[in-house]
């Protein structure tokens, strides 16, 4: 049922795709583009906009390898986005956000067998992922980070659709998924019965602890994580959130849990939940069909007792022999205000298709 990344492109054992300046290290070259089309309706009228998706944004990657002795082995790897109107970013008064550069990753790393790895530049911190561990196979449209998709939208008015609020989306939903991909020092174990211990130092005086779990037995595959995070935010204090994702493989049937929490000192604290209820089977002969349902609850944001929901339905085809997913999915994103006037659900439909490279 599951698929395998394809990183680095085959025509035959003679033609080498990418050569170094130095032949001690093999180089890697991959990306892919991942383009999508988003139908808005905000309780005024319904547009379109055409998006890079930003769950999953299109990206080269360039990765170096050397190995120093039989434990100890060296990398490097050097990855940029290039996503023109990012679909986090795009709303109702731009919708043509332009070219969107970010430096994904810029890294070193030192792996051994024995002690494991040691990472310093820009790059994944140790709580990054942690509130995304998801084996669906819908995560490529239909995951915890929901904002991701139309993020920039901001909700309206009810009572005067012609009025937009100064809420977005991204304001409303937030999974709490640790600190990103910062510059950092961090610092992984070895795996050991599944379990790997992660911490990092962050820039802007930051840091975070990690733990991640990956089991697969007979029936069943597991990954799991749980971080805590010091976003050094102000008026807040630590973060926490984890996930868990289950799959049961002779089925295809898997279940998604989220949660995060961002302790605040003179607000009350900002509460993510999601579940997903998956399925994975092989309709076509292309490759696997995957099809999520989920429900998200927000609590307390942008202000203490505001209420955020979100329902969604996503199917994910595969093309196994492009390494290429084309995706569907349909979201509803309403907001309830202890304070303020109604405002109208947002409504978006997407489509679109990641070209894995």
């Amino acid at each position: 049922i599951e698929q395998k990344p394809v990183t680095e492109t085959k025509t035959s054992p003679s033609v080498q795709i990418v050569t170094s300046g130095d032949d001690r290290y093999k180089i890697i070259l991959s990306g892919q583009v991942n383009r999508a089309v988003n139908i808005v309706s905000d309780g005024l009228g319904t547009d379109v906009y055409h998006v890079d998706n930003n769950v999953s944004n299109s990206r080269l990657r360039l990765i170096g390898l050397a190995k120093i002795d039989d434990d100890i082995s060296l990398g490097t790897r050097i990855e940029v986005a290039i996503a023109p109107d990012l679909s986090s970013q795009v709303s109702q008064l731009n919708k043509s956000t332009g070219t969107w550069f970010d430096q994904r990753w810029t890294e070193l790393s030192i792996t051994s067998k024995k002690y494991g790895k040691l990472s310093i530049g820009k790059g994944d911190t140790s709580s990054n992922t942690t509130a995304e561990m998801d084996l669906s196979l819908t995560d490529v449209v239909q995951y915890a980070t929901l904002s991701d998709i139309a993020g920039g939208m901001f909700f309206r008015e009810k009572d005067y659709p012609n009025k937009l609020t100064q809420i977005k989306i991204s304001d409303v939903f937030n999974s709490r998924d640790g600190l990103s991909r910062q510059s950092r020092l961090r610092y992984d174990t070895p795996e050991f019965y599944g379990i790997r211990l992660s911490g990092s130092l962050v820039s802007n005086q930051r840091y975070d602890v990690a733990i991640f779990y990956n089991n697969e037995g007979e029936m069943f595959k597991t990954l799991a994580a749980f971080a805590i995070s010091d976003p050094n935010l102000p008026d807040s204090e630590l973060q926490y959130d984890g996930s868990i994702s289950t799959l049961h493989k002779e089925s295809g049937l898997n279940l998604t849990l989220s949660g995060g929490l961002l302790k605040r000192r003179y607000l009350n604290d900002a509460q993510n939940l999601y579940v997903k209820l998956g399925w994975i089977t092989n309709l076509m002969r292309y490759g696997h069909t995957a099809f999520g349902v989920d429900y998200t609850y927000s609590g307390n944001l942008p202000v203490s007792g505001d209420k955020g929901y979100s329902i969604s339905a996503a199917l994910v085809q595969n093309i196994k022999s492009i390494n290429s997913d084309i995706y569907l999915q349909y979201r509803i994103h309403s907001l309830n205000l202890k304070s303020s006037p109604p405002v109208s659900n947002i409504n978006v439909g997407t489509f679109g298709m990641r070209v894995r490279f």
